[in-house]
Parts: structure tokens; sequence; C-alpha cells
């Protein structure tokens, strides 16, 4: 660990840091029922929750796997979503750590743990509520992934009571304020039309990746 226990944080950031790892940790749950109602066993979920630990990635993956297409499709996709990353390392590098450390300062990466880091005031607070948000979710996720695959066994149809639509919705609620943006909304609009004029012409998976195409449309809109 770069730096001496998670002292710097104040009573609140450790509290919302818990909290949002609950909640990663009910979005595993979802997941992990849903990909037990698609027919994967459970090695599959868990390994993903474990070695990917992203997820947006790996909900798509199940899902484009689940529909029919090609695992390497699936996984382009995820690669593509995980593309924020590349930006995120750039801002987080101080907090990952240095050598050995590194590995795991990436590996814990994501959304919640980069906010939480580079919302601090100071360095020290920084890395300790990088830290703590990253290894919390890297330890909530396959926990709730467990757990879900469980209730999956136990549930006959996770589409009857819309576990399937627990993750796009939250995905909705994530980027919601950003439609307020004319050229953001003309974007996402755009992409969302090309994807779905492609559903029968090309293999499941493929449509998600044509989506792309509306980030040219956004630009002519600037």
């Amino acid at each position: 660990m770069p730096f001496r226990g998670f002292s710097p944080l104040s009573a609140d950031v450790i509290k919302a840091i818990a909290l949002v790892c609950l909640a990663d940790g009910l979005v595993g749950i979802s997941y992990g029922s849903l990909a037990t109602g698609y027919g994967f066993p459970l090695w599959v979920p868990l390994t993903l929750s474990l070695l990917v630990l992203a997820g947006a990635s790996e909900f798509l993956f199940i899902g484009i796997v689940a529909g029919g297409g090609s695992p390497l499709a699936a996984a382009a996709a995820g690669l593509l979503v995980n593309a924020r990353h590349l930006p995120f390392g750039i801002a987080v590098k101080e907090l990952v750590g240095r050598h050995y450390r590194s590995y795991l300062g990436c590996h814990i990466m994501n959304d919640e743990s980069v906010v939480f880091g580079v919302s601090q005031p100071s360095v020290p607070e920084r890395k300790a509520a990088y830290w703590l948000c990253g290894i919390g979710i890297a330890v909530c996720w396959p926990l709730g992934v467990l757990l879900g695959t469980s209730l999956g066994k136990l549930i006959p149809d996770t589409h009857a009571i819309g576990l399937d639509a627990v993750f796009p919705a939250i995905l909705l609620a994530l980027i919601f304020s950003a439609l307020k943006k004319f050229s953001t909304l003309i974007s996402a609009v755009s992409g969302g039309v090309i994807s779905l004029i492609t559903v029968p012409f090309v293999p499941v998976g493929l449509p998600v990746l044509f989506s792309l195409l509306g980030l040219l449309i956004r630009r002519r809109a600037k």
C-alpha cells in the first residue's frame, strides 16, 4: 500500500465510499443472477468479476454471448466501453503506486475509485480514498456476484422480475444529466439509431460498435 492506513480520510468520506461499495455489491447480485439465468456456469461471471472488475464490460459481454454473439465481438465491445480507463490512468498516475504496487493499483481503477481519488483536497487523502474505494469494490463486487449466482439458481426466470433491466437503468441514470447538452444528446440518439439499423445485417455484438459512429455526427453538430 503506498500510504499508511486510511487515517487522512474524514468519517463522511469513508461513509460515502462504504455506501458506494455496497451499491456495487447490489449491482453484482443482479449481474450474477442474470449470468446464471442466461445459462453461464458460476466460474464465468466469477472469473470476470475478479480479473476484469468492470461492471459495464461484464454485463455487455454476457449479454452479447448469451444472444449468440461471438466472444471476440463481446470482448471488443467491452474493451471499447473500458477505453475511458486510458484518461483515468493519466488522472490517477500518482495514486496507483510504483513498481509491483502499480499492478494492483491499476487493477482497482474504476469510475468510483477515480472519482473519490481525484476529488480529495490533498495527496494523502487522494491516495487513501482511491485505494479504499478500489479495494472495497474489488471485494464487494465478486461477493455480490457469488450471492447473485446463488439467487439465480432459485429464480426460474430472472427477466420476469426485471433483473436484466437493473444495469441499463443504472447506466441511464448516470448519463441522464449529460444528455441535457444538445451535442451529447444528438450523438447518443444518432448512435442508438445507427445501432438499431444495423441489427438485422451484422452479427450479434457488432451493432453496439457501430453506435460509435454517432460521435462523428456530434462533431458535425458542433
